[in-house]
């Protein structure tokens, strides 16, 4: 992301577009997101408090995903160790990500070496880091996206048009290579941010809906029209690949949408007002964030809208300095 940048642009964009919508289509708080956090299944969760964001988050063995790393914009990065449930600070990191296979950590670097943006790919058993140049200043990538098979990442780079950073295209980084490709579509949405279809394509908001790419030139492959924008930051696709999140168009009262990948039409409708989606907890939850009491909830959320557990409340001051979360599934 740009070394100079205040929050990672993809989260930030996100967020605005989250809130956005929130205040355009507001719907009825559902009476389990009222529950005391006690009142909700979260008894003999292991408890790990996250430093520097003063929040306890809820584990329970078995969970389908892990939380693996979290922080404020770009201004602090957080990442859990390899056992146990300890979180350390990435001084020299604006963002960092665990494969799925737990294999590898990328973190995109807080400055440029050599006039150059790049990517940190640490071995995890071992520890070795490899530095791999991404684009050149005054271009930056970021947003880190893994692909389902842990052996390639995506970056989205930004470069800044008019005081403002603008998406020209994207990078794949091929893990075990430690190689880089820069690639520029056409008619790309500048609002873009870059993620892997569980196929092995790339997706990105275009216009009013959805766009997926070729990774190796650019190509465009599909356009999901009038579905409403992605859900991000995390992978809006659900475990099986089934179903895709976004936030529904105006013309729905309800905020979130399921859309089926293979018609690109929106199949269902949530009534549900989370202020940002951290991607899918299984098949049929989604990792939400809700407003709560002048404050908010990271919490699971089924498809009929209704909270099922409670993962952390996180105080407002946390939230307003753009928190994030990565997660991996187990």
């Amino acid at each position: 992301m740009p070394p100079s940048a205040a929050y990672p642009a993809g989260v930030i964009a996100h967020i605005a577009v989250a809130l956005s919508l929130a205040l355009l289509t507001p719907t009825a708080e559902l009476p389990a997101a009222e529950l005391p956090i006690a009142e909700l299944p979260t008894a003999q969760a292991d408890t790990l408090p996250l430093p520097g964001v003063s929040v306890k988050y809820l584990e329970k063995t078995g969970d389908p995903v892990r939380l693996s790393s979290y922080g404020l914009g770009t201004k602090s990065t957080y990442l859990r160790a390899r056992t146990g449930n300890t979180f350390a600070q990435q001084q020299t990191l604006s963002e960092a990500a665990v494969s799925p296979d737990a294999a590898t950590v990328a973190g995109v670097p807080k400055s440029y070496r050599a006039g150059y943006d790049s990517l940190l790919l640490t071995d995890r058993p071992s520890g070795k880091s490899r530095r791999v140049r991404t684009v050149k200043k005054p271009l930056a990538a970021s947003y880190i996206s893994w692909s389902r098979d842990s052996k390639r990442v995506a970056l989205t780079v930004e470069q800044k048009v008019g005081g403002k950073w603008r998406a020209v295209g994207f990078t794949v980084v091929d893990v075990v290579t430690g190689t880089a490709r820069t690639v520029r579509p056409t008619g790309l949405d500048g609002a873009a941010d870059f993620w892997w279809t569980p196929g092995g394509d790339l997706v990105a908001r275009f216009g009013d809906g959805l766009r997926t790419y070729r990774a190796s030139d650019g190509a465009t492959l599909r356009t999901f029209a009038d579905v409403g924008l992605p859900t991000g930051p995390e992978d809006a696709y659900s475990p099986s690949g089934s179903r895709l999140t976004t936030w529904c168009p105006s013309r729905f009262k309800e905020q979130l949408c399921l859309v089926n990948p293979a018609t690109g039409k929106i199949a269902s409708r949530v009534a549900v007002s989370p202020e940002m989606l951290f991607g899918w907890w299984d098949e049929s939850h989604v990792i939400a964030v809700m407003a709560r009491q002048g404050a908010y909830r990271l919490s699971v959320v089924d498809l009929t809208g209704k909270v099922t557990r409670v993962l952390a409340d996180i105080p407002s001051q946390a939230w307003k300095a753009s928190l994030w979360l990565t997660f991996r599934r187990n």
